[in-house]
């Protein structure tokens, strides 16, 4: 039995490189043609340019360090009381204001709705309340303000719940935009890799971009390459492994990827996985 699972232990460890990602310029430009094909005015293509796509889901996650261990253990555990009313009037409807200056409505969830969602208990629940280091929390009032909140348009402030809990100065923060006015984030496409993860414009220069990619400690990097149409710019790291056996630590790398013109307002996508990349940021 040890050593099954030394063996096992050493196969998650060490792992083959004999493989490779490398593939010809010309079988490339098919695969990013056919990738570009698919996106440009795909329903998803449309949100991300022109929608609601928050990046992270809509989760508010609280500053925890402000926050006492007995009552982040409540909330994992859904352990609340309420000490106070909910409102029952809200708006329908509020404005979200993009950073490109255009305004959309979206709809808005309930102050109840938005309690039924911080007091749900979480999926697994390692010891149920009231138990040691574990109490409940009282819900002692409701105000609608606002949240920051990631989306593929660029950080805004978007309408939120803000709970105050007795005793605790953090407030508890529910985003208040129904979940059916967001489409949320692109998955890659089974069997896809992602590997360029974040870009950035060259300074002085607008026709290269700077980008950050994932790469394995064996594999060897022997450039980039763009596929360029009006719409989209699909970005390739030509890599490949060494051969052997190799550990599975991941690395990033940055690397220059030259286009025939400005980005502009194209969108960016990773030829490995498909997936639309994000400036100067990675979102895991």
């Amino acid at each position: 039995m040890r050593r099954t699972i030394g063996c096992l232990l050493l196969t998650l460890l060490l792992a083959s490189c004999n493989w490779s990602d490398r593939v010809s310029p010309g079988a490339f430009e098919w695969r990013a043609r056919a990738m570009a094909t698919r996106w440009q005015g795909s329903p998803i293509d449309q949100a991300w340019r022109g929608g609601f796509v928050p990046l992270a889901g809509l989760d508010v996650v609280p500053r925890w360090e402000r926050i006492p261990a007995w009552a982040a253990l409540s909330l994992h555990n859904g352990a609340w009381d309420l000490d106070s009313e909910l409102p029952a009037d809200s708006p329908a409807r509020m404005p979200l204001h993009w950073p490109d200056g255009s305004v959309s409505e979206v709809p808005l969830i309930t102050a109840a709705t938005a309690y039924a969602r911080l007091s749900k208990p979480a999926d697994f629940i390692d010891e149920e309340c009231p138990r040691k280091g574990c109490r409940r929390l009282r819900m002692t009032g409701v105000e609608l303000g606002e949240a920051a909140l990631a989306t593929s348009r660029g950080t805004i402030r978007v309408p939120a719940w803000h709970f105050t809990a007795k005793g605790i100065k953090e407030r508890f923060v529910v985003v208040a935009v129904d979940p059916l006015a967001a489409t949320p984030r692109p998955r890659a496409a089974k069997g896809g890799r992602e590997e360029v993860r974040a870009f950035d414009p060259m300074p002085g220069d607008p026709n290269e971009l700077v980008v950050t990619y994932g790469y394995g400690s064996c594999d060897h990097v022997h450039g980039t390459r763009a596929y360029e149409t009006d719409d989209v710019v699909v970005v390739d790291v030509d890599e490949e492994g060494t051969g052997g056996m190799c550990n599975l630590m991941l690395l990033l790398g940055r690397a220059t990827v030259t286009l025939t013109r400005p980005l502009g307002d194209r969108v960016v996508l990773d030829s490995g996985s498909g997936l639309p990349v994000l400036r100067g940021r990675s979102v895991p």
